[in-house]
């Protein structure tokens, strides 16, 4: 496995399963999986950079990016591949060393540039078809942990 120095990552369908519960007041609640945020703060805690690459513009997104000191976050977004080589340029990274997890058509553009394109069990299969790396669990539900724990483990094998 190369050395991934960078996990951005897709939030509803990849953080999340996907749907969302609005409130009789407008509000918008979305849930979270302890498992993929602690994959976050491993990732975190080991030099990772993080990005949140999100086509809604939930202050949602902002709140989990605000738990790992200098997340990147790029919402609302609707050219992804721009934002994550963005991303890639501001923070000197090669593609290569970049893990993009996304779970639909709208992710295709960055998982094509990144050196580890991945995704949940559940992704559409126009993603599926794309990743090197496709976690047994579903989004929101550990797929983020799953992934990030297989990097760690490569990369601390030494491959």
């Amino acid at each position: 496995m190369i050395e991934i120095k960078a996990i951005a990552m897709d939030v509803d369908g990849v953080l999340t399963d996907g749907g969302v519960w609005w409130g009789p007041n407008g509000e918008e609640w979305k849930r979270f999986c302890f498992a993929d945020i602690m994959g976050l703060s491993l990732a975190h805690k080991a030099g990772m950079k993080l990005a949140l690459i999100s086509g809604e513009d939930s202050p949602l997104v902002d709140r989990m990016a605000a738990k790992f000191a200098g997340t990147a976050v790029f919402k609302p977004c609707k050219d992804k591949r721009t934002a994550l080589e963005q991303f890639i340029q501001s923070n000197g990274l090669a593609p290569t060393n970049v893990c993009f997890i996304g779970d639909d058509i709208n992710d295709l553009g960055a998982l094509e540039i990144a050196g580890l394109p991945c995704a949940p069990a559940d992704a559409r299969p126009a993603v599926l078809a794309k990743c090197r790396l496709v976690a047994n669990a579903r989004g929101g539900n550990g797929a983020v942990r799953e992934i990030i724990d297989r990097i760690l483990a490569a990369q601390s094998a030494g491959g």
